[in-house]
């Protein structure tokens, strides 16, 4: 197998899935308040649509986890539902930024059926990707340089829609007409990024015959909960995960609004997003060469304590002048970089942990935990930032200067210390409860390597 080749073409296939999914999780709900200016009863029946469906979306990933498993077909288990969901993604993007002139009940009820069809077709190829990862390789340090390369890719497509939302949609609004036309046209211009990279993977990234074979092991439904929940070193990456994610996407949610009604200069917004974006994709590509100097747990408590400092650091800084708020920002997310690419490793590494506890590997079900995590976490952040706009009175102001004191205090509480105590709690979780350190991997790959040559001597 061309090591090299899969990187790249693994990589490059999460470029325009992630833009997708940033448009959606991070701006949805901008172009909701703000663009349609939907009325205070109608914005809290849109906030609970949105947290119920993507929790209902987030339990129904380990259910897609245990369908690919299952799945054996002359392309994989795969790449068909890669295929499936980035077509499905493609029609139900555009229609969630179509407008069709509908008001009130009429439009609560379309949004609310097709952001629940969205979200069910983004698991089909959210689910399928992520879980290609462990079967690629069994080296840590390759499923480092894999997913580095994937972790860079992303974050190159979120901080691309992070830094062009605001100009290109204010131009193409100028160019058709209207803010809402200028939303739908980025959408337009996403999606089909999106279909070019993921035709990038599907084409290009080559399994071996061996791993196939190893897949072809049926799961049932009765097997998902004990698969999941027996494996406690999944459940710790899991929860740590899912800590970190809330007050990750939950600052990030709150990123536009903070520049229009606390620093007062929505078009900041642009440049802070290009400067983060550049921290973050330098993180990401000199983490493989950290990771041979010193272990992970020694990574994830540095990147923790750069996580801490730039928090504090954002929730005092003057927020008239750049120069604090830029250097919190930097600390802050390449810190949180890291600590994302780390925990994906910590879930993948569980697929082994798993097959040398049970005897059976499932890679799907075991790295569904991270797209359910990650909904999961962007529903409550949702459900964060909808009451927040509310209740701080951002629904209600026009520009900074009608922000009262107490509702900047809300905003910056929301969008900082919870955030904050969140990713915390999650670090002293994994300190104290997983195990799955270098050396304890690699006796586990050894360890399942001799058992399956002892099943093949004893077969012949």
């Amino acid at each position: 197998m061309n090591s090299n080749r899969n990187r790249y073409t693994y990589g490059l296939g999460t470029v325009g899935r992630d833009m997708v999914y940033t448009l959606i999780s991070m701006y949805l709900m901008f172009y909701l308040t703000e663009i349609l200016n939907l009325s205070t009863s109608v914005l809290w029946w849109v906030t609970a649509i949105i947290l119920v469906a993507r929790i209902f979306d987030a339990f129904n990933d380990p259910v897609m986890g245990l369908i690919v498993d299952n799945t054996h077909t002359r392309w994989g288990k795969f790449k068909p539902w890669i295929l499936t969901g980035v077509v499905l993604s493609t029609i139900l993007t555009l229609l969630l930024f179509a407008d069709f002139g509908l008001k009130d009940t009429a439009f609560v009820i379309v949004f609310g059926i097709t952001y629940v069809f969205w979200g069910i077709s983004y698991t089909m190829n959210d689910i399928s990707y992520w879980s290609m990862l462990p079967s690629l390789s069994q080296s840590q340090k390759e499923r480092e340089k894999i997913g580095s390369i994937a972790r860079i890719c992303a974050n190159i497509g979120l901080f691309l829609v992070v830094a062009l939302v605001v100009p290109v949609t204010e131009g193409l609004g100028n160019l058709l007409g209207s803010a809402q036309k200028g939303y739908f046209a980025f959408a337009v211009i996403l999606v089909c990024i999106m279909c070019a990279f993921q035709s990038i993977t599907l084409l290009g990234v080559k399994e071996s015959e061996e791993k196939r074979k190893e897949r072809a092991e049926q799961t049932s439904l009765k097997e998902l909960i004990s698969i999941i929940f027996k494996n406690d070193q999944l459940l710790v990456a899991a929860v740590s995960m899912a800590l970190f994610t809330i007050g990750y996407s939950t600052t990030t949610s709150f990123g536009l609004y903070y520049f229009k009604y606390v620093y007062g200069d929505e078009g900041m917004y642009s440049i802070f997003a290009v400067i983060l974006g550049v921290s973050q994709i330098t993180a990401l590509s000199v983490f493989p060469i950290i990771s041979k100097k010193y272990p992970r747990r020694t990574l994830y408590t540095l990147a923790t304590g750069m996580v801490v400092s730039g928090y504090l650091i954002f929730f005092f800084a003057p927020t008239n002048t750049m120069l604090f708020i830029g250097i919190a920002g930097v600390i802050l997310f390449i810190g949180q970089a890291v600590i994302q690419l780390m925990i994906l490793m910590f879930l993948t590494d569980s697929v082994e942990y798993g097959e040398w506890k049970f005897k059976k590997r499932n890679d799907s079900i075991t790295l569904s935990l991270q797209p359910f995590i990650n909904k999961m976490g962007g529903a409550v952040a949702s459900g964060i930032t909808g009451a927040v706009v509310i209740l701080s009175g951002m629904k209600e102001a026009e520009t900074a200067a009608d922000m009262t004191s107490e509702g900047l205090l809300i905003l910056k509480i929301a969008m900082m210390i919870l955030p904050l105590i969140c990713i915390v709690v999650g670090f002293i979780i994994y300190r104290n409860k997983y195990i799955l350190d270098e050396d304890m991997y690699e006796k586990i790959v050894r360890e399942i390597d001799e058992r399956k040559e002892a099943d093949t001597g004893l077969k012949q």
